[in-house]
């Protein structure tokens, strides 16, 4: 029996749970719509960010099944992009240096080109462990 690779944390799942009022565990874990209706209704007036709590493990599991394993860390792109994101260190991190110096001079492409990562940053991670295991 083949195991697959553990993409994404429960542990990080849970820290981000504790600002999950505010959908980032949701992003995470690739459902950046239910993040952002997080985001606007403050988890759904709280009362979905509660019911979260017993959800992780499930989104950490589906998490696991549906992105690829690679030299680039999960984990560390979605911290990057959380405390780092307006200054582009998690683009380059993924080796995408052109970008991430123009969101270093432009605050994070003017904060638009953060709310795009923050509903794409699984898939660009993907993506790129893909095009590192094939070469």
């Amino acid at each position: 029996m083949t195991t697959k690779p553990d993409t994404h944390s429960k542990v990080f799942g849970y820290l981000l749970w504790i600002f999950g009022f505010l959908g980032s565990h949701r992003f995470y874990y690739g459902k950046p719509v239910t993040g952002t209706i997080w985001f606007f209704t403050l988890g759904l007036f709280f009362i979905g960010w509660i019911i979260d709590l017993f959800l992780i493990p499930a989104m950490d599991r589906e998490a696991d099944l549906r992105f690829r394993d690679g030299e680039v860390s999960y984990n560390i792109g979605w911290l990057l992009l959380t405390f780092l994101g307006v200054f582009g260190i998690h683009r380059m991190y993924m080796g995408k240096w052109i970008t991430g110096i123009i969101y270093l001079f432009t605050g994070g492409f003017f904060l638009l080109g953060i709310l795009y990562d923050f509903w794409t940053l699984n898939d660009q991670i993907s993506i790129r462990n893909e095009e590192h295991r094939f070469g």
